[in-house]
């Protein structure tokens, strides 16, 4: 039997002995009962009927004091007995380790008292466990450190843990979380504990990690179970086991001969996984290098930068063999060794030099590809790579660099087509450049000329040119300038100008033109009469001097403008001798608004110039008779009265909008008569005056006929130019036939504001047709119109 064994024994004797003393002294003394409560009852649980199991009289315990005497510790707090009905009941909270502490049997004894007879007697109380306490460990975090080099198998004792509860309800069982190094090992601790071990499974090695993080669990035997942790770090204790390495097994560098002293050659870069000062990595030069390296270079201990020391020349030593050693600080040390192999470069100090053998300094641009215009050749007085000369002609020249049979002799040649005019001048850069390190190189300049030939027709500013000429120009003025351009030089470039003259309608004017050879300066040997001729074209060549010589054509398309040179001329009234007059008789009985007659009038002059206005120059009665301004209409403005004279003579006054205006006038006598005599007098007049439409009327067909005429070949010809214009060009001469009793020629190009002026009998003198109106007006492009400052107009003297 274990500790509660042993307890149940000595309470029996001490019971047994306490007996045996109430007997001497002549009390009576009851068997002992006992009752098992489970602890942390609600208060006020009955425990059980005292009375009852020691058999007293229930109606005797209040006369007889019935009470509990004496108890161990608080025992008396916390239970109570009823003296009505001898039960035992709970008073007050029960806390088995509060009581007990860790005792396995937990046993309360009270001494219950009666009276006469005075009886003693004795309860035992066992407060059974219940699993209100979880396991625990006396510190939440527990830090371990273990050298890198202990074996698998080491143990590693950890604290227990604690759990205030007995028997089942204590520590059951640790857990230990997942992983690869650790394991869990529990030893029974003789006293009925056990205690929990780490068993190091798998070797540890701090440069892979330095901590480990485990956990451990305990669990007790209550149901559900309780538990409580351990956080537990393991700290990896480093050791000198690692022995340092070179980032390379061999250092390759390229140092150049006359170095400066300090130059930072190479830099040697040892690493040591282990930590601490075994980690430290300390450099130094091998003991078996020749002095001479001593002197050339310096080793930094702490950093391993190896720097120039000395003079290094190429001619001692081309290569230079150094160990370097690499040592930790930890006890014993470690070692590596690092090798470097330093190259020594030589220095390139000499540059070529290039020596031109020949030189063609002026170049025909008519050379063909492949011409030679220069020798060089190029030298070097270094050797080896250094000597070694790479040559090179500038870019974006048409020449090129061909080398010949003998190494570093070359030949400027042409590669392409030469043009002068885009290029007149080369300033060829050759350079040599060696193969040393660094490379030196040398330049050199050549000049070329390149020479002219005639390869360039005369060009004209524009084709065609257009010349608006007004008519009635002074004989032998200059009229007009033609200039063409040549992009050659000298002779090349000295251009003459003739006109194009032979056989056709056309070449036929060419002959009343004549040219400055020199400078294109035209002159008309005639004057021109719109009315005749309205546009015509030339051809004018631009030859230059070359050899052999190249020229160019140019078309100049004249148009000719009108000036107001032509008076109104008359068509009815027109009298049996000539004399614009005539006689017309009317109703007295007519209406006012009635239509007289109708002066008909034609200008063959254009727009303005032969746009024709009619108003009343004397007239008998102003209050008979009116006349449309525009049309030439005569009607009456009221109706006859018997007052009225039977004779009215008005004199018209037919004049055009020229700036000088012409005129001209017809007379009009009209014979009031009575209805009858104008009925008898209509059928003669009507003879007489079918005859006179008829005349007029063959008139107008000749008068139409001919502006139609001229018209068409108008058109004709501006289609013709169109066709061989850009398609932005538009037509800037244009004509129309308006008649409405009077031949209106409406037509006038005006150079002040660029544009053409349709103008219809209605509008005034001086109106304006705005551009993208309705209106009829041409507008000449800007493009067009300034496209040479050659075209202009001129004005009649």
């Amino acid at each position: 039997m274990g500790d509660g064994g042993q307890r149940s024994r000595w309470e029996y004797w001490w019971v047994a002995l306490r007996f045996s003393l109430l007997l001497c002294f002549g009390e009576q003394v009851s068997a002992q009962i006992r009752y098992s409560i489970p602890e942390e009852v609600k208060e006020g649980s009955v425990v059980g009927n005292v009375a009852k199991d020691l058999g007293l009289d229930v109606s005797t315990l209040v006369e007889r004091r019935f009470r509990i005497v004496s108890g161990s510790g608080s025992e008396e707090a916390l239970f109570q007995v009823n003296q009505n009905n001898g039960v035992l009941y709970v008073h007050k909270n029960i806390d088995r380790e509060g009581i007990c502490n860790s005792k396995v049997a937990c046993v309360i004894d009270l001494k219950i008292v009666v009276e006469n007879p005075l009886e003693v007697h004795y309860v035992g109380l066992e407060i059974t466990d219940v699993n209100d306490h979880s396991p625990s460990f006396s510190e939440k975090n527990l830090h371990i450190e273990i050298a890198e080099n202990r074996p698998p198998g080491a143990r590693f004792e950890l604290q227990p843990a604690r759990d205030l509860d007995v028997g089942i309800n204590s520590i059951g069982s640790y857990k230990l979380n997942q992983n690869e190094h650790f394991d869990l090992e529990l030893r029974d601790s003789g006293e009925g504990d056990k205690i929990p071990f780490l068993v190091l499974q798998k070797a540890l090695d701090r440069e892979q990690k330095t901590k480990h993080l485990l956990l451990l669990t305990a669990f007790d035997g209550g149901n559900p179970p309780r538990s409580g942790t351990l956080n537990i770090t393991v700290t990896v204790l480093d050791l000198n086991d690692n022995q340092p390495v070179c980032s390379q097994d061999v250092y390759s560098v390229t140092l150049q001969e006359n170095s400066d002293i300090g130059r930072f050659v190479v830099r040697i870069n040892a690493t040591d996984a282990d930590h601490g000062s075994n980690g430290v990595i300390e450099y130094t030069l091998g003991r078996n290098l020749k002095r001479r390296v001593h002197d050339i270079f310096q080793l930094d201990s702490i950093t391993g930068e190896i720097k120039v020391k000395g003079p290094v020349d190429f001619e001692e030593n081309e290569v230079y063999s150094i160990n370097v050693q690499a040592s930790d600080k930890g006890q014993p040390p470690l070692t590596a060794d690092c090798r470097v192999i330093v190259k020594i470069q030589d220095v390139n100090d000499n540059r070529p030099q290039i020596e031109v053998t020949s030189l063609s300094n002026t170049v025909s641009e008519d050379s063909k590809p492949g011409t030679v215009i220069s020798l060089i050749s190029v030298i070097d007085q270094d050797s080896g790579i250094n000597g070694k000369v790479i040559s090179s002609i500038s870019e974006n020249v048409p020449f090129e660099l061909k080398p010949s049979y003998k190494d570093n002799v070359y030949s400027i040649v042409t590669k392409g087509r030469l043009d002068r005019e885009l290029v007149s001048h080369y300033d060829i850069t050759i350079t040599a450049t060696d193969c040393g390190q660094p490379p030196l190189s040398t330049f050199k300049t050549l000049s070329v000329q390149i020479s002219d030939v005639n390869d360039n027709r005369p060009e004209f500013s524009q084709n065609p040119f257009e010349l608006y000429l007004v008519e009635n120009n002074a004989r032998g003025a200059s009229i007009f300038s033609v200039s063409a351009s040549d992009k050659d030089m000298n002779e090349n470039a000295a251009i003459s100008y003739h006109i194009v003259r032979g056989e056709g309608t056309q070449n036929d004017m060419a002959s009343f033109l004549n040219i400055n050879s020199d400078n294109g300066h035209i002159s008309a040997l005639k004057s021109f009469d719109f009315e005749i001729l309205k546009t015509f074209q030339f051809q004018v060549v631009a030859t230059d001097s070359g050899t052999p010589s190249l020229s160019t054509n140019v078309t100049v398309n004249v148009f000719i403008l009108d000036q107001n040179d032509n008076a109104p001329v008359i068509l009815y009234p027109v009298s049996a001798n000539g004399s614009a007059e005539g006689v017309e008789e009317i109703s007295r009985t007519v209406n006012a608004g009635h239509l007289v007659t109708k002066v008909r009038a034609y200008d063959a002059d254009i727009g303005y110039n032969g746009w024709l206005l009619f108003s009343l120059q004397e007239v008998t009665d102003h209050g008979l008779f009116t006349l449309d301004r525009y049309t030439g209409q005569i009607r009456t403005l009221r109706s006859f009265t018997e007052t009225d004279e039977a004779e009215h003579k008005l004199v018209i006054l037919v004049k055009d909008n020229g700036n000088v205006s012409l005129s001209a006038t017809a007379t009009v006598i009209i014979n009031v008569v009575e209805p009858k005599e104008a009925f008898a007098a209509s059928d003669v007049k009507s003879a007489v005056k079918d005859e006179e439409e008829n005349r007029t009327t063959f008139y107008l067909i000749i008068t139409l006929g001919s502006v139609s005429a001229l018209f068409l070949i108008s058109i004709i010809v501006l289609i013709v130019m169109q066709c061989s214009k850009p398609t932005e060009y538009s037509s800037k001469y244009l004509q129309d036939a308006n008649y409405d009793g009077t031949l209106c020629h409406s037509i006038q190009y005006r150079s002040g504001d660029k544009r053409y002026m349709l103008v219809g009998p209605r509008m005034s003198i001086g109106s304006t047709i705005v551009p993208g109106s309705n209106g009829n007006t041409l507008v000449l492009p800007e493009h067009r119109s300034r496209a040479s400052g050659e075209v202009r107009t001129v004005s009649k003297h």
